[in-house]
């Protein structure tokens, strides 16, 4: 076989495969199925070929990707992966296969809107995407900033201004060990804090085949499990390392007659590479690019224009600076370490597969179902001058190359846990800036208050709220004094808050009111007035070189440096509260901190994004940016946990949904439970999966037949049912689209009047009424607060009726001990078509009613009570996973509206953990 596609009720794809290459194949298959603009787009992003369907804003990265080098870097790194691991050349090389014949079947509406078609992929090009990725990771355009705070306000103005930035990503991640776990196994948990982007960074995934069988987040466009995976008995997961592998040098650069020249360490002048590109910019003319590399790297910013023979004076930006990093230097990316991770049974596996590690650095966390835990930083740090790391360092000068490789730190458990949030960890020798200590230290305080954990309760640490970096501004306002009234009031207010950044907390967003006031003072003070122009850099550094995020990252620090350069902050302060307290927010912080998403392109309609919880320095970490906005452009980009006793028992949730198809039910499916904090199960079970048709990725009809597809399913022009909002619609796999309406009684009257009123339905008791009385019915069942009715449909066509209830209300709560969270449901399923052929029809409409009633419904036990001598009806709802409970009478009711005999049942329960593991 070349690969099987399975999908679980959130359209997760569940691949599988006879051997790791057409596993491979499968999955760069699946992945454009499901997300081939996003694929096009990070083509483009590797390639430096943006601005040709984007425009003009896209000129600056593709001037900075020109200039690194980075498609060539990838070319690079392929060509030394092809000599020394050619069974992973292979493996990639039917990746890419499978991306392309995706391609070829796939359907995305932004093709058709900017008239592109995609592109083809080459062997190189996911190591283009993953470099293209991650260049910045490290954030070495922060020494620019400090090149440039330091130049003006002194070397002092690092360590005030230290924070993970405007420009790096971070995460958490947490180890738990058997000894404090319920079940005497590890639980990994964890999220990675990116930017928000639709489609999403991470791609939930399952990769079968006789040799492994893991579960995990996948980086859309590369093949594998990087970052966060579960084999069955071991799992890992990554943070940031925060670590400082990426040099900046100040070129002296001169033109000759055969050429460009730098500058070397030995006191002559050397030939430096150079030719020029062409960038295609849509609307535009086209934009030539001069590339240059010197014996450091290429040159990132500027060029020989400008200089003279002397060192630039102190203060002035340099006229060119050349970039050094270990891809460009090793050929080498770390994809050799991604199918021994894949093949991992135990920590030591792990272990051996991230000495293979490269780009970019990371703090590792694994776990193996024998008890054995790792703690350790994986990737290539060189060894160089304590200069390099902090600031750009002159390439003329010698003391300033690179010496060999930094040993890998590692580090232990504590008490039987280890947390890694971005904080001075094992990683503390290889960075100069880290995140606060806040994330990590909350994490080590809110698992330190059990004794004993359980998979299920991570999502609590995941959601924590709590801003310990408030202390700061908090403090300033308590020593304040002859305050207006307002004022007073304002600050009385703040300081009785609890410091949660809750979206519904009025005092979270007077707090950030607040705080955005001081931090936009601070950065209009004259002793910053120096930095707020920044050095004429390319406009792809900027983020890095504004004052205001600056400013705003960094508050704490600055608010508690014994001086500020004569700036006096309570008078700041003072001043920020009282602007507040004369204009005070109105609502809550979920009002205005909402979530951002970048796209390539702007939605076709646009979407009403949720108000978040959390900030910067919480656990929950969404990012706005102080005093310029409240809005959360970055944030948990996925959550996971793993679970070593069961890996069924896992969970995980992405911001967004399993699809980048606008449209498709599964783009958005999982935003509720990302905002709310919840998680979806990881399901291992393939008789619980619903495969997907085989073929070459269209139908007979020429329909794509992955569950993503962004058209509607096609009805009948007539019907009726299409103004119809659906309070749940799912297209189960193999089945069709199922759809689930409110019942309208008057409407559906004459339609419902035949199934109800036939002898195949007794147990309904309308036997022999009359289509007026059956309208009547279930217009005053409208009215009830405790039973519903819906009208359910497959592919457009009405095929059952649905109806629930709350059994404490109803005569089966009399016959059983109810419990909190139960629904009860009567199913009646329309008469059969003449042929009869639906063989598996039911379990594939039960499929979706199951996850309308228990997820979409917030229930956490189903009751059913088929009629006892109805085999059938038992035999299904058994085969569906439900659990045979008593045999039971119900009692006769004979009301004024309807008549039910008493009845036999067999009563069967179905529980939220049994369907979905959640």
């Amino acid at each position: 076989m070349t690969g099987e596609i399975f999908r679980d009720p959130w359209g997760i794809p569940h691949l599988r495969a006879d051997s790791a290459n057409d596993l491979a194949h499968a999955q760069g298959r699946v992945t454009a199925l499901d997300r081939a603009w996003q694929l096009e787009v990070e083509r483009h992003r590797a390639q430096g070929t943006t601005a040709a369907f984007l425009g003009p804003e896209a000129l600056p990265w593709d001037r900075f990707v020109r200039r690194a080098r980075l498609a060539d870097t990838a070319r690079r790194c392929w060509t030394e992966l092809e000599r020394t691991d050619p069974e992973t050349a292979d493996w990639i090389r039917a990746y890419v296969a499978g991306v392309n014949e995706g391609l070829d079947a796939a359907d995305a509406p932004e093709f058709a809107r900017t008239g592109l078609a995609p592109g083809r992929w080459e062997p190189w090009t996911p190591l283009g995407v993953w470099l293209a990725t991650h260049i910045l990771f490290a954030g070495f355009p922060a020494k620019l900033w400090r090149e440039h705070a330091t130049t003006h306000l002194g070397e002092d103005a690092v360590g005030l201004f230290a924070t993970d930035g405007p420009g790096t990503a971070g995460s958490n991640g947490w180890l738990v060990a058997g000894e404090r776990t319920v079940t005497g196994q590890a639980v990994i948990a964890g999220d990675p804090h990116r930017f928000i982007e639709d489609p999403g960074v991470y791609q939930q995934i399952r990769l079968s085949c006789p040799e492994f069988d893991v579960v995990g987040l996948a980086v859309p466009g590369v093949p594998g499990i990087a970052h966060f995976g579960h084999t069955g008995t071991v799992a890992w997961a990554i943070t940031n390392a925060m670590a400082d592998y990426q040099d900046l040098y100040r070129e002296r650069l001169r033109r000759t007659g055969a050429g460009v020249e730098a500058l070397g360490p030995d006191g002559t002048w050397h030939r430096a590479a150079r030719h020029t590109e062409t960038v295609e910019v849509a609307g535009e003319e086209p934009v030539e690019v001069e590339v240059i590399e010197t014996d450091r790297g290429p040159v990132v910013i500027g060029g020989p224009e400008g200089l003279d023979d002397g060192v630039p004076e102190p203060g002035e930006p340099p006229v060119a600076v050349a970039l050094r990093h270990p891809p460009r230097v090793t050929g080498d990316l770390g994809f050799g370490a991604l199918l021994p991770l894949l093949r991992a049974r135990r920590v030591a596996d792990v272990d051996a597969a991230v000495d293979r590690w490269a780009e970019p650095v990371n703090v590792v966390l694994a776990a193996d179902t024998g008890g054995g835990t790792l703690h350790r930083v994986a990737g290539r740090v060189p060894v160089r001058s304590a200069a390099n790391r902090t600031r750009l360092v002159p390439a003329w000068e010698p003391g300033h190359e690179w010496q060999g490789w930094h040993e890998a730190p590692r580090a232990g458990l504590t008490e039987g846990v280890a947390v890694m949030a971005n904080q001075r960890g094992p990683a503390a020798p290889l960075g100069v800036e880290f995140a606060p200590p806040h994330r990590a230290d909350r994490i080590t305080e809110l698992l330190g208050q059990r004794t004993r954990w359980a998979a299920a309760d991570m999502s609590a640490l995941h959601t924590d709220t709590h801003l310990a970096s408030a202390a700061a501004l908090l403090d300033h306002l308590a020593a304040l004094d002859g305050l207006s009234a307002p004022a007073a009031a304002l600050r009385d207010r703040l300081l009785h808050w609890d410091r949660r950044m809750d979206a519904d907390s009025a005092d979270a967003a007077a707090y950030a009111a607040v705080r955005g006031a001081v931090v936009r003072r601070l950065a209009a003070h004259p002793a910053f007035a120096a930095l707020r122009t920044p050095p004429a850099y390319p406009a792809v550094f900027r983020p890095w070189l504004a004052l205001l995020p600056r400013i705003g990252f960094a508050l704490e620090h600055l608010l508690r440096a014994p001086e500020l350069y004569g700036v006096d902050r309570p008078a700041e302060v003072r001043a920020a509260l009282e602007e507040v307290a004369e204009h005070p927010p109105v609502g809550t912080w979920g009002d205005t901190h909402r979530l951002a998403p970048w796209r390539a392109l702007p939605p076709g309609t646009p979407y009403d994004e949720p108000g978040l919880s959390g900030d910067h320095d919480c656990v929950l970490c969404t990012s706005p940016v102080p005093g310029l906005t409240d809005l959360a452009a970055r944030g948990p980009a996925a959550r996971y946990v793993w679970d070593l006793a069961r890996r069924e028992d896992s969970r995980w949730v992405v911001p967004l949904g399993a699809s980048g198809v606008p449209g498709s039910p599964h783009h958005r499916d999982q935003q509720p439970l990302w905002v709310a904090g919840d998680l979806a199960p990881v399901i291992t079970d393939w008789h619980r999966l619903r495969e997907e048709p085989a073929g070459p990725g269209r139908d007979t009809d020429d329909h794509p037949v992955n569950d993503t597809d962004a058209r509607p399913t096609r009805r009948p022009m007539s019907d009726p049912y299409t103004a119809r909002t659906a309070v749940h619609e799912q297209l189960v796999d193999g089945f069709g689209r199922v759809r689930v309406l409110p019942l309208d009684a008057t409407a559906d009257a004459p339609l419902l009047h035949p199934w109800v009123s036939g002898e195949r339905a007794a147990f309904w008791g309308m036997n022999g009424l009359t289509e007026q009385q059956v309208d009547e019915i279930y217009a005053h069942m409208a009215t009830l607060d405790t039973h519903h009715a819906y009208l359910v449909l497959k592919d457009g066509e009405p095929v059952a009726l649905l109806q629930t209830y709350e059994p404490e209300a109803d005569r089966v709560g009399e016959c059983y001990p109810v419990l909190p969270g139960d629904i009860g449901v009567h199913l009646l399923l329309a008469p059969a078509a003449p042929d009869g052929a639906r063989s598996g029809w039911t379990a594939g409409l039960l499929t979706a009613l199951t996850a309308f009633v228990l997820l979409g419904l917030d229930r956490r036990r189903v009751v059913v009570d088929p009629d006892v001598a109805n085999d059938k009806a038992v035999a299904r709802f058994l085969k569906q996973g439900f659990t045979a409970g008593p045999e039971v009478v119900l009692p006769e009711v004979d009301l004024p509206d309807v008549y039910l005999p008493e009845k036999k049942a067999q009563l069967a329960f179905l529980t939220r953990e049994v369907a979905f593991g959640a």
